[in-house]
């Protein structure tokens, strides 16, 4: 597992933008609640499931991750009777489990941290992330000799003990530099043009069986899907292969709600802000904050923040909104 975690810290030192990866705060706002939910179930620490994750997989980016779907580098062992894949690690052309999804990987990393060699784990206090990361290292989950230093390094730097309280919102920090913020918005900018000019030539799509093929489109450098008819929460889930909660949260809507087809629907969280080609909206007569939020691809409570409206006020027909 060594390899991987070098590999690590080495893309980490590459903005993500970059290279069409999948950035740190998505990966995290994407599996916290399954490592929330799989702490209050087996006891293991949300911290130290999200921690080894992100550091066995770089952020969900490693072959092994979007390939496999496996976010822990466990290997098959003789007892694994599951989809396989091979790469090389320690060994060549190591065996690797293959999950058909990656909430299965988060899952079956709790059933393997049942097993003997690491039950004095669960006797630490849950909020101990120190020692479940010197204990893994001593139980041999990994091989390399500063695993537990590393682990707890990317627990701190993301701030993942907040978790383990069970708290479900990331409280870190969002505000940064206004330059920094301008600089990674060209950046995002730069890549969905290139993204356009690709789909022009070879359309993106899910793979999914030819009768339901459904094109993927972006705004806001986020993928969407646009409804069909007869699309709900629970058969989009199924047929995308994502988790139950995603499409609701991403979408800021009730997992019961009527979709309205021709309606977008993102696949990733919405922005913090527009794009630089839209710096402000002039409301039309029937348009709502979230009406627009989804138009522009931005949290709500974004440009609520932005604009100081209130909790439930809704912008008057003819003001003008800022979107970034």
């Amino acid at each position: 597992m060594h390899h991987r975690i070098i590999v690590y810290f080495l893309l980490a030192l590459i903005p993500g933008s970059l290279m069409g990866q999948i950035s740190k705060e998505e990966y995290i706002e994407t599996y916290r609640e399954i490592a929330i939910k799989e702490m209050k179930r087996t006891g293991i620490p949300a911290s130290i499931k999200l921690g080894q994750a992100i550091l066995e997989s770089n952020f969900g980016n490693s072959d092994l991750a979007r390939k496999a779907r496996n976010h822990f580098g466990i290997k098959c062992r003789p007892e694994w009777k599951g989809k396989t894949y091979y790469q090389d690690d320690d060994e060549r052309d190591e065996c690797f489990r293959r999950y058909t999804k990656v909430e299965d990987s988060y899952l079956d990393h709790s059933e393997f941290l049942k097993r003997s060699r690491y039950q004095g784990l669960f006797e630490l206090d849950p909020l101990d992330y120190k020692g479940w990361a010197f204990g893994l290292k001593k139980a041999g989950y990994a091989t390399n000799p500063k695993y537990a230093e590393l682990l707890i390094r990317v627990i701190e730097e993301n701030q993942l003990y907040r978790y383990d309280r069970g708290e479900s919102e990331f409280l870190a920090s969002e505000q940064s530099n206004e330059e920094v913020d301008d600089i990674e918005a060209e950046i995002d900018d730069f890549f969905e043009r290139k993204k356009q000019e690709s789909r022009r030539e070879s359309p993106e799509e899910i793979s999914v069986p030819q009768s339901k093929r459904r094109k993927i489109d972006y705004n806001n450098n986020i993928k969407y899907i646009v409804v069909r008819e007869g699309d709900t929460f629970e058969s989009l889930t199924d047929e995308l292969d994502m988790m139950a909660y995603q499409l609701p949260k991403y979408n800021e809507r009730n997992e019961h709600d009527k979709l309205e087809p021709g309606s977008i629907l993102y696949l990733q969280p919405k922005r913090n802000k527009a794009s630089r080609a839209f710096r402000s909206h002039v409301v039309q007569e029937g348009e709502s904050l979230y009406s627009i939020s989804q138009q522009y691809g931005i949290k709500q409570a974004k440009l609520r923040a932005m604009n100081q409206l209130g909790e439930l006020q809704e912008p008057q027909a003819g003001s003008v909104l800022t979107l970034r």
